[in-house]
C-alpha cells in the first residue's frame, strides 16, 4: 500500500504520526508540503480521499489566513488559498491509493493502513 504523508517536521503531531507509522513497519512517502506545496487539484483529489468539507483541512488558528478564507467560503475559496499559503493546510494529512486522514490525533491515520 503506497502511503504519503503531508509532514511539517516542525510539529509534534506530525512528528508523532511519521512515528506512528514507521513503528508499524510502514515507508510514507514523505512530502514536505511547506517546501513542495499542493496545487489546487491535489488539495482536490486529498479533500475527495478525506471524505469531508473543505474547511477540516484549514488549519483555522493561524494567523495569516486571509479575509476570504472563512468556515462559510466555497471550496474554491479554501483550496485557492491553500495551495497560495500552505501554511494554513491542516497537519499532518495521510493518503493512501483509497483514502486520507488527518493525524489528529496520530492514531486516526491507522485507519487507512
Amino acid at each position: 500500500m503506497a502511503l504519503t504523508i503531508w509532514h511539517n517536521p516542525r510539529c509534534s503531531k506530525s512528528r508523532e504520526t511519521l512515528a506512528l507509522l514507521e513503528a508499524r513497519g510502514l515507508t510514507p512517502e514523505v512530502r514536505l508540503y511547506l517546501t513542495d506545496p499542493p496545487s489546487v487539484a491535489e488539495l482536490a483529489e486529498a479533500l475527495a480521499l478525506l471524505d469531508q468539507p473543505a474547511e477540516t483541512l484549514v488549519r483555522w488558528k493561524e494567523a495569516e489566513r486571509p479575509a476570504a478564507l472563512t468556515r462559510e467560503a466555497d471550496t474554491a475559496t479554501i483550496l485557492a488559498a491553500l495551495a497560495a499559503q500552505p501554511k494554513l493546510i491542516e497537519r499532518p494529512l495521510v493518503l493512501s491509493d483509497t483514502a486520507a486522514r488527518l493525524g489528529r490525533p496520530p492514531e486516526a491515520v491507522l485507519e487507512i493502513v
